[in-house]
């Protein structure tokens, strides 16, 4: 090298002025972002994908787009020129950096709304959240340059940590433990104990535009801007370890989640470097669109992203073969990537569990995050009168459907899950009138029994005795035989189907009311001799069933001459009773006849008949 050479390499001016313009493009790289509209789903995707927040600082928006279906499942209004996005550990927010507006968005990712605006330094760029969750950074770019540390649970900055010039990149180590803040005008890396938010070191490497930590915490990965070199730092030693070349203006970098490989972003370069983090060399070069910035690694491991801000893309790579499977147009210089676990919804309930096949039972879904449902289908067909109540429940009417269980799902901000079974039932019967409504309680009397989903009958029940006979003329019309009955008084009919029993109803009662009967008396031949006082009689009666004309059997008969009783006796199987008692002669004298009475039963009316005594002198 020359004197002069070596005197115009050092001239510090035109060093500030280089600097100043990378600070510049690679501020200007950091920002502009758009939504990405997904490819179909790869073969290995299956179900509901998680949710890319995709920073849109040309429409000063976030956009959350579900990773397998492509839906973009909302669009939020942050602060103006968005640069970057990262999601807390269980996925509830996402905060975004506003380096146009020095504020930080916090997006409630259940509504998908902002939940709260935190005022930072000037010119936020990236974002970085604890392991716990408890604490959110920082840094922002405008000279000096700093990390603000920001509890989430006040909303508030606690502290700022002085680092290099320009910290244009973070990342926390698993534990939580370090914050690695790439400073990219001071050419170095600080490393920070969050528990005293002291900086413990400082390792020089290159300019670092992009940094990733990985699965582990044992290396960090640097992108250098200008060095087109991806730096490899032993985070025990604080030690530069490897130095790999890598395309033209790295910037946005990501670990796979086995560690293994290290994906970068090369934003003149118009590709994505692969590193093999074993053996620190570049295994492949994948071409994508022009002006490449941030990468994002899935966290299944599949697939990674990587924005184009010149060309207004975003390449899907399919990390089994390190292929573009897709080229999706996108807003205006997309950037600002975050994917976190994705927040599914779920059922853990669903009341009634069953109903008819006609449909219409109003159900009751809960579960968790139900906000956004959008459908509720029963076997694929959607059910009407969808209600978010609130989070927690869903209300549908259930669609018409054949008997038996079918699968329910729910579909909540563009994700469909599996909320359990619900089982159709062939609709329970109904009885609404019986004609004629009145019958004697020996039964035999034919009536009609109209109603509804009466197909299908298994039985017809008076009380609690089945139908002599029935038969189903129609849905809404049964004939049917009544049984006799033990006794008299209303009683309820009921049809039982595959869809359950009636319920009992004024208009389903039948009234049993009970027999007539008739008694016949014989005419009795009696001799009385002068000077007799008492008589034996023999009596006999018949009793007759007159509803049936069957003769009445086991019913006791009473026989009196006037006053005095004479014999008791109980009908044979022809109905007949007959007794033999003694019987004063005057009673017989002043009467001249005999009365058989039957007192009637719990089914039987009673009945009485007289017959003559013949005197003879």
């Amino acid at each position: 090298m020359t004197p002069g050479t070596a005197s115009r390499a050092i001239r510090p001016g035109p060093l500030r002025r280089l600097r100043r313009r990378a600070e510049a493009a690679l501020a200007t790289a950091a920002l502009g972002a758009a939504v990405a509209v997904l490819p179909a789903v790869p073969a290995h995707a299956a179900g509901p994908g998680q949710l890319i927040y995709v920073a849109n600082q040309g429409a000063d928006s976030v956009a959350a787009v579900d990773s397998a279906s492509g839906a973009t499942v909302a669009t939020i209004a942050v602060g103006t020129s968005p640069a970057n996005v990262t999601l807390t550990p269980d996925g509830s927010q996402a905060w975004v950096t506003n380096r146009g507006s020095s504020s930080v968005s916090v997006i409630d990712t259940a509504t998908n709304t902002i939940a709260a605006t935190v005022p930072v330094g000037g010119s936020p760029l990236p974002v970085a959240v604890s392991a716990d969750g408890a604490r959110v950074y920082v840094a922002h770019t405008a000279n000096p340059g700093g990390v603000e540390v920001i509890d989430t649970s006040s909303l508030t900055v606690v502290a700022t940590i002085a680092t290099g010039n320009f910290p244009s990149s973070l990342g926390l180590s698993p534990d939580g433990g370090r914050l690695y803040v790439g400073n990219f005008s001071s050419r170095t890396v600080s490393v920070v104990d969050t528990a005293t938010l002291a900086v413990t070191a400082t390792i020089p490497a290159g300019d670092p535009s992009g940094l990733a930590v990985s699965p582990d915490g044992s290396h960090v990965y640097v992108s250098n801007y200008n060095g087109s070199t991806v730096s490899v730092i032993d985070t025990a030693a604080h030690t530069v370890t490897a130095s790999v070349p890598v395309g033209q203006q790295p910037q946005g970098i990501a670990v796979t989640p086995d560690g293994g490989s290290v994906y970068v972003g090369n934003r003149l370069g118009n590709s994505v470097s692969v590193l093999d983090t074993a053996t620190n060399t570049a295994t492949a070069t994948i071409g994508v669109g022009a002006g490449t910035n941030a990468v994002l690694a899935d966290p299944d491991g599949t697939r990674v992203y990587a924005t184009n801000s010149f060309t207004d893309t975003m390449s899907v790579i399919d990390t089994a073969t390190l292929t573009v499977t897709g080229t999706v147009a996108t807003g205006s210089r997309p950037n600002g990537l975050a994917m976190g676990k994705a927040v599914l919804p779920t059922v853990t309930a669903i009341t009634p569990d069953h109903g008819p096949t006609t449909g219409g039972t109003t159900v009751t879904l809960t579960g968790t995050h139900l906000t956004g449902t959008t459908s509720v289908t029963f076997d694929d067909t959607s059910a009407s009168g969808v209600t978010v109540v609130d989070d927690n429940t869903v209300t549908a009417v259930t669609p018409p459907h054949a008997a038996g269980a079918v699968d329910v799902t729910v579909t909540a901000k563009g994700r469909t899950v599996d909320a359990g079974t619900y089982t159709y039932r062939v609709p329970a019967p109904a009885v609404a009138g019986i004609t004629p409504a009145t019958g004697p309680a020996a039964g035999g009397t034919t009536v009609t029994l109209t109603g509804s989903n009466l197909t299908g009958a298994t039985a017809v029940t008076f009380g609690t005795t089945a139908a002599a006979s029935f038969r189903v003329d129609s849905d809404t019309q049964i004939t049917a035989t009544a049984p006799a009955a033990n006794t008299t008084g209303q009683i309820d009919v009921t049809v039982t189907t595959p869809g359950g029993t009636s319920t009992a109803a004024p208009a389903g009662r039948y009234t049993y009311t009970k027999d007539t009967t008739k008694i016949t008396a014989e005419p009795l031949l009696v001799s009385i001799a002068p000077g007799q006082l008492t008589l034996s009689l023999n009596l006999s009666a018949t009793l007759t069933d007159t509803t049936t004309g069957k003769p009445v059997p086991g019913a006791p008969i009473k026989f009196t001459v006037g006053a005095t009783t004479v014999c008791t006796a109980t009908t044979n199987t022809n109905g007949t009773a007959t007794c033999t008692g003694p019987c004063p002669v005057t009673a017989v004298l002043l009467n001249l006849g005999y009365t058989a009475t039957y007192t009637g039963s719990a089914t039987l009316a009673p009945a009485t008949a007289t017959a003559s005594l013949i005197r003879i002198g």
